[in-house]
């Protein structure tokens, strides 16, 4: 588990805080504010009456109406992009500096028209490397989805681990007793640190194999299959790391948190995002490779030796994307690695490319 220092922790664009409430004898409440209206509006009758009596008399110039007065400047404090350092805004600094101008609304440029982010470069590069890759890649603005490499399922390592957080989240959702204090430790340790013993405790509270294939039916995934064992014979590590999927499953896993879902609430897509925009800097790899510093990079990465050496590695990497121009999704899955290192590699090298052509 990783040790963080006090108040150096940021979450990106979501936060799982609930929203301050007003507090109680705030500026112009109850019969305070009451008392303290009467009196001004006292204090501006006066004033007007003495004004009347003292005017010079001569010609009357009408004040100029509120349509014709210049429009006020929005200040430095209100840019979104400055609520949190390590996120992008929507709206890129320079656009908010010049949006007192006006300016012809751009048109978002038709799907047809999107270049293949995971085209012939990709499969070029690919042809170099050892193991075997598949992709998806989602483009939340124009909904094109591209894929590469057809494979079967393979082993989802660590990233079943956002599948156990949905499970809890709508499950809890559906009971109303929301997360408890013990749930928001372990979901976080399970997320921002990859806690094997987190993610098996969450695992057990999901209903295991059967609850998370009950949600994953509701969700939409299709060719997803949460193993039957927690400790398989034979095997060192945590069973559900042996669960399969595909990337297209798991960008339908991930558009529940980024688009309006039917099985989890907004508050609840926030909370899981808040996790995946914070996981622990040694983690932050994979789908974030070649994205600036500044941009929303949500992910959850997994690693597994499968056959318990160095010659078959699972390294893949899922995630959100945002900022500068471009919002997708992307899923990666690598298997055959021959060193954890190499598999990293290759998913930092293929989401530089979609990061590229999708700009």
């Amino acid at each position: 588990m990783v040790v963080r220092t006090p108040g150096t922790d940021m979450r990106g664009r979501h936060s799982a805080r609930p929203p301050a409430a007003r507090p109680p004898g705030s500026p112009l409440s109850g019969r305070r504010g009451k008392t303290v209206l009467a009196v001004l509006g006292a204090v501006i009758v006066i004033g007007v009456a003495v004004l009347a009596a003292v005017t010079v008399p001569g010609p009357w110039h009408p004040v100029a109406s509120r349509s014709t007065l210049a429009p006020a400047r929005p200040s430095a404090s209100a840019s979104a992009g400055q609520l949190n350092a390590t996120a992008s805004a929507r709206v890129s600094p320079s656009a908010a500096a010049s949006s007192a101008r006006p300016q012809a609304p751009r048109k978002a440029a038709p799907a047809s028209a999107a270049h293949d982010p995971l085209g012939t470069t990709a499969t070029g590069y690919l042809a170099g490397r050892a193991g075997t890759v598949t992709a998806a890649v989602y483009d939340i603005r124009t909904r094109q989805t591209w894929e590469l490499g057809r494979g079967r399922a393979q082993a989802e390592a660590s990233v079943v681990k956002l599948d156990v957080l949905e499970t809890l989240l709508a499950e809890r959702g559906r009971s109303g007793t929301g997360l408890s204090a013990s749930d928001q430790a372990l979901t976080e340790q399970m997320i921002e640190d990859s806690d094997n013993d987190a993610a098996t405790s969450l695992w057990y509270e999901d209903g295991g194999a059967t609850g998370i294939s009950s949600f994953n039916q509701q969700a939409g995934l299709t060719s997803t299959s949460p193993s039957p064992c927690v400790v398989c014979s034979g095997f060192a590590w945590p069973g559900w790391g042996l669960s399969t999927t595909t990337p297209a499953d798991q960008i339908t896993l991930l558009r529940q948190l980024v688009r309006p879902s039917q099985v989890l609430t907004g508050s609840e897509r926030d909370y899981a995002l808040s996790l995946m925009e914070n996981v622990t800097p040694s983690q932050r790899w994979g789908v974030s490779g070649g994205v600036p510093a500044q941009v929303t990079v949500a992910l959850k990465n997994g690693w597994l030796p499968l056959e318990g050496t160095n010659s078959d590695w699972q390294v893949n990497s899922v995630g959100w994307v945002s900022g500068d121009h471009r919002d997708y999704l992307m899923a990666v899955l690598t298997t055959g690695n021959p060193s954890e290192q190499y598999g990293i590699d290759t998913i930092s090298q293929l989401a530089a490319m979609a990061w590229q052509g999708l700009g």
